[in-house]
């Protein structure tokens, strides 16, 4: 069954894979490399360890300003979904906001925190708030008002119907919200690492891209980023068959 699933997607692959292949022997290309040139240089970083150590920087990073944003959006967008006041306040500010690029912020982030960790962490953290407060609010806002009706019919009381009925109710949008953060965040942290680190897999692109044009090691970074796009993704993917939101997603 899983193989039938994924049977597809790996044809597609592997017919882009013979094409690009194909593409680099008509062309006679001295720079841009096969793909098997690419899996010797990803074989390269494992074995000198260079590898690891800019998968651990990366995922470092984004686990910590992932997670604080988390800490902060979904408290926050509970809070705005549920109180009027607190929505009318603040949804305006948010959504000036939002629409900036996170990269815009990059020298702001380096003049208040410097080029260490925390500023890409910070970077994480601005580009993934706003898509979870987003998700979180129109979660709260979208519940039928049926339920809310039928607990206070019972005699519910508010903290009671808030805990039991609004946040299972918003989860799915919640774990909706993360998804599309996590990917930003994902996004974010290469492109901080190319301009202000030393370190990651952002830095590995660009670093092997001025030193000596090592097009093989700029391809082999490219890929293991969206390999672990597709990992990390999946891994949020895995929230949906939790047994509080399972509901959302039946067929």
């Amino acid at each position: 069954m899983v193989l039938k699933k994924v049977l597809p997607s790996l044809v597609v692959a592997a017919m882009l894979i013979a094409l690009w292949w194909l593409l680099v022997a008509v062309t006679q290309s001295v720079i841009f490399p096969t793909p098997w040139q690419v899996l010797e240089a990803m074989a390269e970083l494992a074995r000198n360890g260079t590898l690891w150590e800019h998968i651990g920087a990366s995922l470092f990073r984004v686990g910590s300003g992932f997670g604080l944003a988390v800490a902060f959006a979904i408290p926050l967008g509970l809070w705005m979904g549920w109180v009027p006041g607190a929505y009318a306040t603040l949804n305006p500010i948010f959504q000036i906001l939002r629409p900036i690029s996170p990269i815009a912020w990059i020298p702001i982030a380096i003049l208040w925190f410097g080029v260490g960790n925390e500023s890409p962490i910070f970077l994480i953290f601005i580009s993934s708030v706003f898509p979870m407060i987003v998700q979180t609010v129109a979660g709260v806002h979208t519940i039928e008002r049926r339920y809310l009706r039928a607990a206070e019919n019972f005699g519910v009381s508010r903290a009671t119907l808030f805990r039991q009925v609004v946040i299972p109710a918003v989860l799915p949008q919640i774990i909706v919200g993360m998804r599309i953060g996590l990917g930003v965040a994902w996004l974010v942290v290469v492109a901080a690492e190319m301009i202000a680190l030393h370190s990651g897999l952002g830095y590995l692109i660009i670093d092997s891209r001025n030193a000596g044009n090592r097009y093989d090691l700029v391809i082999a970074g490219m890929i293991i980023i969206g390999l672990i796009g597709l990992g990390l993704d999946g891994a949020m993917r895995l929230l949906e068959k939790h047994r509080l939101v399972r509901w959302r997603y039946a067929h």
